[in-house]
């Protein structure tokens, strides 16, 4: 047979073509060291680009680390640079061949050439290794001492790099006065710059255990300073200027007089080309009037000119930024930027995360004056092809009304918007018609005629239909159909997938019963015997809290469920006042572009139960585990898919109470009414005879037909277990494939057990307390898979268990299997109780 073709492709010129790629590279560099023959530069600059190029694909090439040390000694930038690039890469991980760099750098730090100085320099502090500090001291002092500013530059730079491998060589050597002699008396303004971005994070983190690293630090913000840094700022480039700019923006001037100083100084860096000078120039602004309210005012509209023309110039990227910054002054002020809201309105070739802060802005800037003009630039929106900003406009519209402008209009053009048979118009103008109700009431008889007009089967977004629910229950005395509607929704429970809807619709339904009794009996009964036989936990205590209400007292339970409203004068805000003041101190930053302040991101507090440890992401099979915990020593590769698997799912055959100490209605979803249904319910303060005559009187009016209430189902005898079984994997394995699944059921977790996951062998030390014995475990957040596996006591009939735990939605998929399948509910609840006690400690 002959041997298969090989490929044709030639190498390309960036990889290897063989293993002897690399030592042939060596050989020619070390041919080339030392050589001054005419063009051996120019051979030199493509060997070096070869391997900077294997380099950055990945591939090994320390091995020619001394060749090009050697390859180093040439007066040629380029090969310098690639040099550099090259060392720079490799000693930051091997120790040992950062030593072999010393003294060839060191050479070039003394050099005639000052661009080889400074790059040679740079390197030097580059390395970042430990042991080799006492090697930078000497060209780091020679360096701020240097005759060119470039070296000085660096050299300042490679002082906070110094300090950050080793603080008290950098302070003992006296860095930090040399840095402060060179800010203050230093012509270059770059360096002036370096030396006081170096000495701030310096002094801060050298302030916490020194005192007069503290005073240092205060000192930098003394009027004698700042004034030198606002003399010199136009000889900085833009992004010095920031820096001054930010030093500047912590400074407490001592009166009026010194502000306006300040502010006339800085007025020209508002027409600044740089948007991001232009906004720390703001910043100042800002923050130094904010005890000036008149002044504070003016600030805002001499700022206004210079952000609206940095918005319209520049790419989406830029406008986004200063738009970011600008949207948080109009939420602060909206008054002093209404007249100029038609800057706001949308282009149609801007993207859509500029156009949905610009409709935010729109929204905010509204009154009395400007509403009509803004809602009917809006409209056009709503009929854009763009999705997503049709959605946005519709919301924006409805921000504007329930802000009390023009409503009469608004509220007609919205009943407009249903009428355009579009599903994202309809939907969104749904769920903004119910929020207008809440607030307007006065306007039910106007909505309700139109909505009443709407097909349910052509609601499909969840919040809509659940919109459209809650106005069938709220105003079901004005809708007629509204009774005949619910009922053909509850037929299609079982096809409801939103908790939310099925939620709305069984509040929905329990008050138009209670307004319109005879219609609604039939479809309220259906309704409850869905919800408690519901999965969701949410849904199921819903349905069985109405129904205990309706056994107890129909009165109380009008009282409850539909009591007398008012209208809703206010929304909540999704951020508080505190929060938004945050944001402000920390303008000109990310806080801004986010709209949350920095300690959201910094705190851990704030990561919330889920930010898992990064071990626990690479949990595998096999590891090893606590010192009584079973692991799986020899899984074969094979069967890894079995461990590993999650989206493998059999048809669930949980519980019909959903784990529920309640026996709840038996439902089936092929009939409308409930009359197969049993009900053997607690009531809310366990009912006298009295109480279970009316409990008897509500079943019966609401078609469940309840037999008379049997006694206590006898608790199942206790399911003992070996604490001492063990399995060989490989049994675990065959057995495994063997059984059939006996129990398939989805569950819920504590969160505070989710949370206790960050230590890969809590759950499996946690179990084992159970004596229930982890055989393997695996899989990555939010997906965790473990197989557990128990035994009887006394008896060799053993359960399998595979447990699925998604750390995002607590949920837990449980697959059992067992030798004796008679047991398996039992072992099933042993397992559950175990797991419910796994929390935090």
């Amino acid at each position: 047979m002959a041997p298969p073709a090989q490929s044709q492709r030639s190498p390309s010129p960036s990889q290897p073509s063989g293993k002897g790629e690399v030592s042939d590279l060596k050989m020619q560099l070390r041919q080339l060291a030392g050589s001054r023959a005419p063009g051996t530069d120019d051979t030199k600059r493509e060997l070096f680009k070869k391997v900077i190029s294997y380099m950055t694909i990945g591939i090994d090439v320390s091995s020619v680390f001394s060749e090009m040390v050697m390859c180093s000694a040439t007066s040629d930038i380029v090969l310098k640079k690639m040099c550099y690039l090259y060392v720079g890469n490799y000693a930051k991980h091997n120790p040992d061949l950062a030593l072999l760099t010393i003294n060839f750098l060191q050479r070039d730090c003394k050099d005639e050439d000052p661009m080889i100085r400074g790059l040679a320099l740079r390197s030097l502090c580059s390395l970042g290794v430990a042991n080799l500090v006492e090697y930078l001291v000497g060209p780091l002092g020679n360096g701020l001492k240097d005759g060119n500013s470039y070296v000085r530059m660096v050299a300042a730079v490679g002082v906070l790099k110094l300090y950050h491998i080793s603080p008290s060589t950098c302070v003992d050597a006296d860095f930090p006065a040399l840095l402060k002699h060179l800010m203050l008396k230093d012509k270059d303004a770059q360096v002036v710059a370096n030396c006081l971005t170096s000495l701030q994070e310096i002094w801060t983190l050298e302030a916490s255990k020194s005192e007069e690293a503290a005073r240092e630090r205060e000192a930098l913000l003394s009027k004698p300073v700042i004034y030198y840094f606002l003399n010199r700022i136009k000889e900085f480039n833009e992004w010095a200027q920031c820096i001054v700019l930010e030093l500047v923006s912590k400074y407490v001037p001592s009166d009026s007089d010194e502000i306006f100083d300040i502010m006339n100084l800085l007025e020209d860096r508002l027409q600044h080309a740089n948007g991001a000078v232009v906004l720390s120039t703001i910043k100042v602004f800002l923050h130094m009037t904010l005890s000036m309210t008149d002044v504070h005012q003016q600030v805002y509209e001499r700022i206004k000119a210079p952000l609206l023309t940095l918005v319209s110039s520049g790419s989406p990227e830029q406008s986004y930024a200063v738009l970011s910054h600008l949207h948080l002054l109009v939420m602060r002020a909206p008054f002093i930027f209404s007249s100029d809201y038609k800057h706001f309105y949308c282009q149609y070739n801007e993207p859509f995360y500029v156009k949905k802060l610009k409709l935010e802005m729109l929204t905010a800037v509204a009154n009395e004056s400007n509403t009509y003009e803004i809602v009917t630039e809006l409209c056009e929106y709503v009929a854009n092809v763009d999705i997503p900003m049709a959605r946005e406009s519709i919301r924006a519209v409805g921000k504007i009304a329930l802000q009390q402008y023009d409503v009469n209009a608004i509220v007609d053009r919205l009943l407009q918007f249903l009428e355009m048979e579009k599903e994202h118009v309809t939907a969104e103008t749904l769920v903004l018609v119910k929020d207008l109700l809440r607030k307007y009431p006065q306007w039910s008889h106007d909505c309700i005629a139109v909505v009443g007009n709407i097909s349910s089967k052509n609601v499909q977004e969840p919040k809509a239909k659940a919109a459209l629910i809650w106005m069938l229950g709220e105003y079901a005395q004005d809708m007629q159909d509204s009774p005949y509607i619910l009922e053909s929704l509850i037929e299609n429970w079982d096809e409801e997938h939103s908790a939310e809807v099925r939620l709305h619709l069984l509040t929905a339904v329990m008050k138009c019963f209670l307004r319109r009794p005879p219609e609604t009996q039939k479809a309220l009964g259906a309704a409850l015997a869905a919800g408690i036989a519901d999965f969701h936990q949410d849904v199921h205590d819903r349905a069985l809290f109405y129904y205990r209400l309706l056994q107890y007292d129909v009165t109380v339970a009008e009282r409850i469920v539909n009591p007398p409203k008012q209208a809703v004068s206010v929304f909540a805000d999704t951020q508080s006042s505190e929060i938004k003041d945050r944001i402000f101190d920390e303008f000109n930053s990310l806080s801004v572009v986010y709209q949350k302040p920095s300690y959201m991101f910094t705190d851990k507090e704030y990561r919330g139960p889920f930010a898992f440890s990064e071990e626990l992401g690479n949990l595998s099979i096999g590891t090893e585990p606590a010192d009584n915990v079973v692991a799986a020593q020899g899984v074969e590769a094979n069967d890894k898919d079995l461990l590993l698997s999650t989206s493998e799912k059999e048809e669930s055959q949980g519980y019909g109470n959903n784990g529920s100490a309640y026996n709840a209605p038996s439902y089936n979803a092929s009939t409308t009414g409930a009359s197969q249904s049993s009900l053997d319910l607690v009531s809310l303060d366990q009912p006298s005879a009295v109480h279970t005559t009316t409990s008897f009187a509500i079943d019966e009016l609401l078609g469940l037909g309840m037999p008379a209430a049997p006694g206590p189902a006898p608790l199942p005898s206790a399911l003992l277990l070996n604490a001492k079984a063990t399995i060989d994997p490989n049994a675990f394995q065959q057995k495994w494939r063997q059984l059939p699944v006996s129990l398939s059921q989805d569950i819920s977790i504590d969160p505070r057990g989710v949370a206790a996951m960050t230590n890969p062998q809590a759950l499996p030390q946690h179990m084992q307390g159970h004596s229930i014995h982890c055989i393997a475990s695996g899989g990555q957040a939010p997906n965790f898979k473990f197989f557990f596996f128990a035994q009887k006591a006394e008896e060799s009939s053993v359960y399998l268990v595979e447990c699925i735990i998604n750390s995002s939605s607590c949920k837990v998929q449980l697959k059992i299997k067992a030798d004796d399948q008679s047991t398996s509910q039992a072992f099933s609840e042993l397992f559950q109780s175990a797991l419910s006690k796994f929390v935090l400690p």
